[in-house]
């Protein structure tokens, strides 16, 4: 199991299409994955319980990964945090 910290930094957060985007590269992997955004936990890999995180920009979530490809879905979720969940903005 590895666990990281991401921090979103697209203008609107975690929203509709940004979540089911993330929904999207986690369900690609057979390993789990869990979101923490304070001390609520949510599955990584469920869209409405993702976007009830309520994750605005700035918002600090913790991955939990576990499985036989946890490495490359941190490596997929950090990309596309990274690019903003393809939205066209910087923040």
């Amino acid at each position: 199991m590895i666990e990281s910290a991401i921090t979103i930094k697209n203008r609107t957060g975690l929203h509709a299409r940004a979540a089911a985007k993330f929904v999207e590269a986690t369900s690609r992997f057979t390993s789990s994955v869990e979101i923490s955004n304070g001390e609520k936990t949510v599955d990584g890999k469920s869209i409405l319980p993702v976007m009830m995180l309520a994750a605005s920009p700035g918002s600090k979530l913790t991955l939990r990964i576990d499985g036989t490809d946890e490495s490359e879905m941190l490596e997929a979720i950090k990309a596309l945090v990274e690019n903003n969940f393809g939205e066209n903005d910087k923040k």
